[in-house]
């Protein structure tokens, strides 16, 4: 196998790590809200944090330096149209995700103590951070979205 395809590997792992895991856990945290079971938020509010530790954040790193490899080395230059935007939209997931993380951090910490401490609902606080993280989602989500469609596209903008 030559460098190239190892490379275009493991920037379609570390992207599928990428937006999966971010949809996954986004769709289980969501659902465990809904139920206001406190031990079933902090358990998997714990595991969204530990999931973002471990897959999404290594992915963040490794996207943009295989896609920058990448296209340099199809010959791609880094101001084409369709890369530009890629990049741009990739940035935007990346604002929306940074508070996310901080938010999920923050939400598991308050969702343990209050199981710890045997609460049978999470503070108001809780809820607002909540209703932020699910907020920041939904355009970090549609900008993946479209770095994909542009990455398999390529289109002539």
């Amino acid at each position: 196998m030559n460098l190239y395809l190892a490379i275009k590997m493991l920037h379609i792992l570390s992207s599928v790590l990428l937006v999966g895991t971010g949809f996954g856990t986004a769709f289980y945290l969501y659902f465990a809200n809904r139920t206001r079971c406190v031990p079933a938020i902090a358990t998997v509010a714990r595991l969204v944090v530990r999931a973002d530790l471990w897959f999404t954040t290594p992915a963040i790193v490794v996207q943009p330096i295989s896609g920058m490899w990448l296209a340099h080395s199809a010959g791609w230059p880094v101001n084409t149209p369709w890369i530009v935007a890629a990049l741009g939209l990739y940035l935007l997931a990346g604002a929306c995700w940074l508070p996310v993380v901080w938010l999920q951090w923050m939400m598991a910490r308050l969702a343990w103590t209050a199981n710890a401490q045997g609460a049978s609902a999470l503070p108001l606080l809780y809820w607002r951070y909540a209703r932020y993280w699910e907020w920041l989602g939904y355009p970090a989500f549609v900008a993946m979205v479209a770095v994909y469609w542009l990455m398999v596209f390529k289109p002539a903008l």
